[in-house]
């Protein structure tokens, strides 16, 4: 417990188990309207798109922004800028690309996953069963951003060490996700976005008043090390340039994000929809740099000691220079935010076991509810492994979970869904070469074997080569204008 600061006063208790109770309140509202295999993996198409763009923004931020952000920031200044900044035309192009064919494809076909679309876009139980695989992967490595975040905001309000804090909240999400399916999840996404929209804007705000105005927070960071200041901040300039690439390409290839746009009830308002996330996310990104920034401005004039863990510094600032309401309700929604992303992952995972890679063996697994409430606890499980054995800060452990989902999604689904041309056994090749690939690096780096040169981010490298195999082969194998391979409906989908 040495170094962790602890914030349980009555207020900032109170205002935190209200938001758990909340949460789990969500969960029992949404048991009852979940009856089938649609109503647990995609609610059925019956969402607005307000709520769908407020939840699809907030699954993306989650733990890996409000805590992962705050501590990139802190240890490396404006580096991690060019994650937010990449958020600014990633959104739109997203919606762009996909939520039109994403809502179509729900329309002609029983889609619930991305695996069904893949499925039915390249009429390959092979080229499902892969996309099932590298979900999964994902889901852990993204998982484990979730259940690190978790133990740091559980021990920071409630005095408890990190694994217990990590399983406490573990257990609460774990309910209600098992009641409520991923409609549970889109209503407290979208609940706690509302929140943390305000919240990050009145902590940004306290952040200018703390330290002094951005000229004395900057003047005060740059003193250190004037890097943390510049335009690439304290990382390589490679890693901020291939962090943006990486963002700004991949946020159409995170699924927690993607397969909300199969929920939407009004398909002519979709255009709206990647400009609304967009808006939202910038003003959320506030909180990630100022608070980042101010914190390590304190350290560096001598007015705090030096944080023990970069992970620390969202709690740390709050609980110790902002008023109690405000983060209370700050540190009760990075548990929100946490919970309802973590419940997406949980439902993708749960649908790629349960659904995906049964079908794609050509079985069909009866009370697909049941055992998908089953999964869920076993993905737990093995989740919590995984981020105790990684042992990273919360941001760069995000980073590799958007890399391995990135590098599945983007070219298989992102672009196979706006080009006729990519093949079947494209899109296997794509997937696998970008799992192996980002899996491969990540562990060789790891344990000092090989690092990527100037510090390039490694789901970068992995997504460039798996776009590179797919498109390659794709037009080895096709002409240009042959879609003797697409069924009719899905060929008008992709002509939309």
């Amino acid at each position: 417990m040495s170094g962790v600061p602890i914030f349980n006063t009555p207020v900032t208790l109170s205002i935190a188990i209200l938001y758990l109770l909340v949460c789990l309140g969500i969960g029992v509202w949404s048991y009852g309207r979940t009856k089938t295999a649609a109503d647990y993996f995609i609610t059925g198409q019956t969402i607005g798109l307000w709520v769908v763009s407020i939840a699809a923004f907030s699954a993306i931020m989650s733990g890996f922004g409000f805590v992962g952000g705050p501590g990139l920031t802190y240890k490396f200044g404006t580096s991690s800028l060019w994650i937010t900044f990449a958020q600014a035309v990633a959104f739109p192009m997203a919606w762009f690309l996909l939520a039109k064919r994403m809502r179509l494809m729900a329309e002609v076909r029983n889609v619930l996953s991305l695996p069904d679309a893949v499925a039915a876009r390249y009429r390959s139980n092979g080229a499902r069963f892969w996309m099932a695989v590298a979900l999964l992967f994902g889901v852990l490595g993204y998982l484990g951003t979730q259940v690190q975040a978790m133990g740091v905001v559980m021990q920071t309000i409630f005095g408890i060490d990190l694994v217990t804090g990590a399983l406490i909240g573990l257990a609460i999400l774990t309910i209600y996700t098992m009641m409520g399916g991923i409609l549970a999840g889109v209503y407290t996404d979208f609940f706690q976005g509302v929140i943390m929209i305000f919240a990050s804007v009145g902590v940004f705000l306290w952040c200018m008043n703390v330290g002094g105005g951005m000229t004395n927070i900057s003047h005060n960071v740059a003193l250190a090390d004037p890097k943390l200041m510049g335009p690439w901040g304290g990382m390589p300039i490679m890693t901020a340039l291939t962090w943006y690439f990486l963002f700004a390409i991949g946020n159409a290839g995170q699924p927690h994000m993607a397969t909300k746009l199969y929920m939407t009830r009004d398909i002519y308002r979709l255009k709206w929809g990647g400009f609304v996330s967009a808006v939202a996310y910038a003003l959320c990104a506030l909180l990630w740099m100022s608070l980042g920034l101010t914190m390590r401005s304190l350290v560096e004039s001598g007015k705090h000691a030096p944080l023990a863990n970069p992970d620390l510094t969202a709690t740390t600032f709050l609980m110790e220079y902002t008023p109690e309401v405000l983060a209370g309700i700050v540190l009760a929604g990075l548990m929100a935010a946490i919970m309802s992303t973590g419940n997406s992952f949980l439902n993708l995972g749960a649908a790629a076991l349960v659904r995906d890679i049964p079908q794609a063996f050509g079985k069909k697994v009866e009370n697909e509810v049941f055992w998908a409430r089953l999964a869920t606890l076993g993905l737990v499980v093995v989740s919590t492994f995984f981020a105790l054995y990684m042992k990273t800060l919360v941001a760069l452990l995000g980073v590799f979970g958007w890399g391995t989902f990135a590098a599945a999604v983007v070219p298989v689904v992102v672009i196979g869904l706006n080009w006729k041309r990519g093949t079947a056994t494209a899109a296997i090749a794509a997937i696998i070469i970008g799992l192996v690939a980002n899996f491969a690096l990540e562990i060789m780096a790891k344990y000092n074997v090989y690092k990527l040169p100037n510090g390039a981010v490694v789901g970068a490298v992995a997504v460039m080569l798996a776009i590179i195999v797919y498109l390659a082969i794709s037009m080895i194998q096709k002409k240009h204008d042959d879609d003797s391979d697409l069924d009719q409906d899905i060929k008008e989908v992709l002509e939309a």
